[in-house]
């Protein structure tokens, strides 16, 4: 099953109906209280993060499951940012060096502005010391490269654990703890932010 597409725009409009298409899908398939009250977290945690992303680029959402796996999918498009927005962007993001991505669910969105920001720039996709996945396959989805929870957590597994920041910030996320997965990866000229959860 397939939600309706909710369009993103700027100022947060549609983030709203995002909420409403995660609870449609929750009473249409059943979902026992608790586990739509997960699914509700983790979209409200999602729409949390997406004020910023929208203010520069279009996006969208859809939530989708087949039997009790779900996704909760955003894609952010950067055909609409021109040449000279765009290196402002870059500029910006290059002196606040990630200052506003504080907590999980920003350090997330820091990914995916990054990654719209340098999508067309194939020797920048390392950027910020992130590392990416090249030519990475999920579910018939090919991405030029992504960022996932899962190795990104195996990565922090290999860490020292006294001073990990990263650890403390995973450890406090709703997302980190709820999440099967989280996948962000980007599609031609477009970034995908996908949500696995299943029950």
């Amino acid at each position: 099953m397939k939600s309706n597409i909710c369009n993103i725009n700027k100022g947060g409009l549609g983030l709203e109906a995002i909420l409403s298409e995660v609870e449609k899908v929750s009473n249409y398939n059943g979902l026992q209280k608790k586990e739509a009250l997960r699914l509700r977290l983790l979209a409200e945690e999602l729409t949390g993060m997406l004020p910023e992303l929208v203010e520069n680029f279009d996006g969208y959402f859809w939530l989708e499951n087949n039997e009790n796996k779900y996704e909760l999918h955003t894609v952010f498009s950067v055909d609409s940012l021109s040449k000279e927005k765009k290196q402002t962007l870059i500029d910006m993001s290059a002196t606040k060096k990630n200052a506003a991505a504080s907590g999980f669910m920003g350090k997330i969105r820091d990914i995916a502005e990054n990654m719209l920001l340098y999508s067309e720039d194939p020797n920048a996709n390392n950027c910020y010391g992130i590392e990416f996945l090249h030519d990475y396959d999920v579910a018939d989805v090919y991405y030029s490269y992504a960022w996932t929870l899962e190795h990104y957590i195996e990565q922090q597994k290999q860490e020292p654990v006294s001073n990990n920041e990263e650890w403390d910030r995973l450890e406090k996320s709703i997302v980190a703890k709820l999440a099967d997965d989280v996948i962000v990866g980007v599609k031609g000229r477009k970034v995908e932010i996908i949500i696995k959860k299943e029950f």
